[in-house]
């Protein structure tokens, strides 16, 4: 099995020479050590993996490197008596993808602390519709309603509308009943935005308002922001007494351009939502509701299945602003 060899995406490069990105026969052997070792079936595009694509040193520090933060597939072997041979499992988040070799290879051994067994009522390739994006939009939610947001009350704010954890919070919201509200950038997307179950979508320079203004008129029951920044910090001014904003992303920025006023004349409460060291056990609580109450009957519409040898070409895509949903990589698996 050591000698047998796989496909993976490989970055390799240096900040002065550049990054390149091409895939390649690499051996099992040279796999990180860990306890159990996992035939990947899929895996999923997200922003984090684009960025480890580039170089970024804040997500990747040791090149030559293959990304890829999710992992859906087979045990074929296993030091951990909790997971066997033929088990299937996923492995999202930790350190996969970031400096430990990730799903966009045929193969990943990690440690056991890492795997979690596939819920049963889904698929392999239905659990990476979902992925690290989904497991996030799904985070959010749960933290909206945990804290008291239902619907009825006022419409939900979802920032980053077209991307993988916005659109998936947009189609999860409107499922629970709630009325969405979509911030998007792209004029061309406001179709699927409405299709996935959007009431009202505005563009960047409405959602960001007077950013000069302490407080703005009260608007959103909650928010899911997956975009900091300016976006960010009006939809704070703009929430309701007691209202939750929960963040988990920063692709517009990572600053918070705001003053205390929102949260002591307002009482509004802003939530951190992350999903890499997520503890296992809230891992299994958010899945099993994925497998169960909460499972979307439209991802097929929010999602694009790529072999291989397309995930450079989507990352390019993603770092252009031009991907929408979630992308989902065939790495031998049957959809």
């Amino acid at each position: 099995m050591e000698q047998k060899t796989y496909r993976a995406l490989v970055v390799r490069g240096d900040p002065d020479q550049g990054f390149q990105r091409a895939v390649e026969e690499r051996f099992i052997a040279d796999l990180p050590a860990g306890e159990v070792l996992i035939r990947v079936h899929f895996s999923s595009l997200n922003y984090k993996d684009a960025l480890s694509a580039i170089g970024n040193r804040g997500v990747t520090r040791t090149y030559p490197h293959t990304p890829g933060i999710d992992a859906a597939g087979v045990v074929e072997a296993s030091t951990n008596n909790q997971f066997a041979v033929g088990d299937e499992v996923l492995c999202m988040g930790y350190d996969l993808g970031m400096n430990t070799a990730g799903g966009f290879g045929q193969y990943i051994r990690v440690p056991a602390g890492w795997v979690m067994a596939k819920p049963e009522s889904i698929p392999l390739y239905e659990a990476m519709q979902m992925g690290t994006a989904g497991f996030t939009a799904a985070q959010c939610v749960e933290r909206l309603l945990h804290y008291g947001v239902q619907p009825g009350q006022g419409p939900v704010l979802v920032t980053g509308a077209t991307g993988g954890v916005g659109s998936t919070a947009v189609a999860l919201l409107t499922w629970l009943g709630f009325d969405v509200a979509g911030v998007t950038g792209k004029e061309s997307e406001h179709c699927f935005l409405q299709q996935l179950g959007c009431k009202t979508i505005l563009n960047r320079k409405q959602a960001t308002g007077r950013s000069s203004a302490a407080m703005l008129r009260e608007r959103w029951a909650g928010v899911v922001d997956t975009v900091g920044g300016e976006i960010l910090a009006s939809a704070i001014k703009a929430t309701y007494y007691d209202g939750i904003i929960t963040c988990c992303g920063n692709a517009a920025s990572g600053e918070l351009p705001l003053t205390v006023y929102p949260f002591i004349l307002r009482g509004v409460s802003l939530v951190g939502i992350d999903s890499a060291s997520c503890p296992m056990s809230r891992r299994h609580t958010i899945w099993q509701q994925l497998a169960g109450p909460w499972r979307l009957d439209m991802m097929d519409s929010l999602t694009n299945c790529i072999p291989l040898d397309q995930v450079s070409q989507a990352i390019d895509d993603m770092l252009a602003g031009k991907i929408r949903g979630r992308v989902v990589v065939d790495l031998g698996g049957s959809v």
